[in-house]
């Protein structure tokens, strides 16, 4: 893939999620509206009551299997908001750290308002960068965790190769992705469908070499969670969320056809339609030897 097309992709996905995060801000979109499927991913109510404002995004909850202790540094790759970062600030507590990294201006904003808001600005920090590039120092990080973001990347190997390099010897990983098999290239293709963790996804087999050609050991999918056609089309509605910042659409009801265009909306909704049964969550864990 181009280089071009690398940067055509980052920008989608950046526009939808600033998008999302703006209808948020305004009120017109609850947290669990922009992300329908958060409360099926392995939060708590008292976890994601955490989150002082804004949209939380997620397919799975990355720390539940991490094994963080007290004093561990960690690595949120494509923090967001910063839920995870919270979370993680709770496990690794005074003597640890915690480090998010964000390609999105409106994100890091948002993540560092909650930081600042939790009282953690001590211990957690937000640094912007590209995934595929991390302003991380080698061997200087005890786990790399990351919550449906690798799969929004142009450039998985490049994602899986930075992960091996910041991770100390005996670091580990714990990411919370989504994965797709056989899907119609029609859906793969659609530039709109990337941004909403659809179109770019690879398959768990891929996934799972990718992280071993780039060095890490004991790879496992540990649990799995199927979508089925509710919340195929809850993702479906997100992406039109994404496409609606500042529209008329209000948090109890579905994007309307004046905010999208009618064409859009239809087109988006066949296109997941036709993902049913083709794409899952997977939670992956590993170790740097």
């Amino acid at each position: 893939m181009s280089t071009e097309k690398h940067e055509a992709i980052r920008k989608e996905v950046a526009k939808h999620y600033s998008n999302a995060l703006a209808l948020a801000d305004d009120s017109c979109c609850a947290p669990s509206c922009c992300n329908p499927v958060t409360e099926k991913a392995g939060y708590s109510a008292d976890e994601l009551d955490q989150l002082q404002g804004g949209a939380s995004f997620g397919c799975g909850n990355p720390l539940a299997m991490a094994d963080v202790k007290p004093g561990d540094v960690v690595l949120d790759l494509g923090s967001g908001a910063g839920l995870d970062l919270l979370l993680a600030a709770d496990l690794v507590g005074e003597t640890g750290r915690v480090i998010g990294i964000d390609m999105t201006d409106d994100m890091i904003g948002k993540a560092r308002a909650n930081i600042e808001a939790a009282g953690l600005s001590g211990r957690v920090e937000v640094r912007k960068g590209l995934i595929e590039e991390l302003p991380i120092e080698d061997a200087s990080v005890d786990h790399v965790i990351s919550n449906c973001v690798i799969n929004l990347s142009p450039d998985k190997d490049a994602v899986f190769a930075e992960v091996a390099r910041v991770l100390k010897p005996g670091g580990r990983i714990s990411v919370s992705d989504i994965v797709a098999q056989d899907l119609p290239e029609e859906v793969r293709n659609d530039p709109m469908l990337y941004g909403s963790c659809i179109g770019g996804a690879i398959s768990e087999a891929e996934y799972a070499a990718g992280l071993e050609r780039a060095g890490l050991t004991d790879v496992r999918a540990v649990d799995r969670m199927l979508y089925d056609a509710e919340s195929v089309e809850a993702i479906a509605e997100s992406e039109l969320v994404g496409l609606g910042a500042n529209s008329c659409c209000g948090p109890s009801e579905p994007v309307a056809s004046s905010c999208c265009g009618t064409d859009t909306s239809q087109r988006i909704r066949e296109l997941a339609q036709m993902a049913i049964g083709r794409f899952w969550s997977v939670r992956f864990t590993g170790t740097r030897t």
